[in-house]
């Protein structure tokens, strides 16, 4: 339902004006969020290895647009999962710092979530590469 308040068409869920300027501010956190994963997750560098790796073969053998698709679902996928996974770790640091196995039980399982997407990703991989290589 269009409703104008104060010269405004195009309201939030706290009925306040929608901003331009309040999106961009969430995307340039969002990058920011990039870059930390960047700067202090190993594990990132490993994913984006693997995807340049992808993406060149993806135009080494001409994958058609379907494969495209699930070749970037896949990445994003796994970026995701190492996104999540960093952040609940450092929530856990901060709400026990000492060592707790309840708290590694939850690391495990975060890690677990990225593995389990990692492996979806590279039987993608495999399922769209292999017939080309072979």
């Amino acid at each position: 339902m269009l409703i104008f308040v104060q010269n405004c068409a195009v309201l939030n869920m706290d009925n306040k004006c929608f901003s331009f300027k309040k999106v961009l501010r969430s995307f340039r956190f969002a990058f920011r969020g990039v870059g930390v994963l960047f700067r202090e997750e190993h594990n990132a560098w490993v994913h984006l290895f693997a995807t340049v790796l992808v993406i060149t073969a993806g135009f080494i053998f001409k994958i058609s647009l379907t494969e495209w698709a699930l070749v970037a679902f896949a990445i994003g996928l796994v970026f995701a999962a190492e996104i999540f996974n960093s952040a609940l770790e450092r929530v856990c640091d901060i709400v026990q710092p000492e060592q707790d196995k309840r708290i590694g039980d939850i690391k495990d399982l975060c890690a677990a979530g990225v593995l389990l997407c990692a492996l979806a990703a590279a039987a993608i991989g495999l399922i769209i590469f292999l017939p080309k290589i072979f």
